[in-house]
């Protein structure tokens, strides 16, 4: 579960890598038939109609391609929406301008979202007012935050440090402000601070 991360990460520099070397390949050749067969040396059109080996290559070879690359992606689906079991469950709230998390002992906080470290987090989100899209781009995730609705998002904390969390639905003049900071601390401080009034 801590390889999330690199799992979407990989299955991204796979796609762009194989559309890169597909862009190559197809360049290349288009490159190579306008030289052999520019008109200077073909002054008649071939007729090729009939190949059935050539036209069955290029529907079967594509199709392989594209059915693997969503192979892989699904994968990476699979693991963003497959929530560990003991995974923390936080719930967020989107609000013009802001996001408000509460936590499990009944904590509150704006702005600030604590997470003990080496440990799963589930975010249960929703907004009072419209759709606002929370977005934590060191940990691979975004998911709207919809009005009456509830949708979640998770992610394992597997690296102590602060991260910015953003809003990334244009959601009112204050948009650009609607940040948090996603704090994840050992154990010990997690404590200390749901204690902290």
């Amino acid at each position: 579960m801590e390889n999330i991360v690199k799992q979407v990460d990989s299955t991204f520099l796979y796609i762009i890598g194989l559309s890169f070397l597909l862009l190559l390949l197809v360049t290349g050749v288009m490159i190579y038939f306008l030289i052999r067969y520019r008109q200077a040396g073909n002054p008649g059109a071939a007729d090729i109609r009939g190949n059935a080996a050539l036209e069955l290559a290029w529907m079967i070879v594509p199709a392989l391609i594209a059915l693997f690359m969503f192979y892989v992606g699904w994968q990476s689906f699979l693991g963003l929406r497959g929530v560990p079991r003991d995974a923390l469950d936080i719930r967020a709230t989107g609000v013009r301008f802001a996001w408000v998390f509460y936590y499990p002992t009944g904590k509150r906080s704006e702005g600030l979202l604590v997470v003990p470290l080496g440990r799963p987090v589930k975010i249960t989100l929703t907004s009072l007012d419209v759709i606002h899209g929370f977005s934590v781009p060191a940990f691979r995730i975004k998911m709207d935050a919809v009005p009456k609705m509830k949708t979640y998002a998770w992610f394992y904390a597997g690296m102590p440090g602060t991260y910015k969390i953003f809003c990334s639905r244009y959601c009112g003049a204050g948009d650009a402000a609607m940040m948090a900071d996603l704090r994840v601390v050992t154990q010990k401080e997690y404590l200390d601070w749901l204690r902290k009034k």
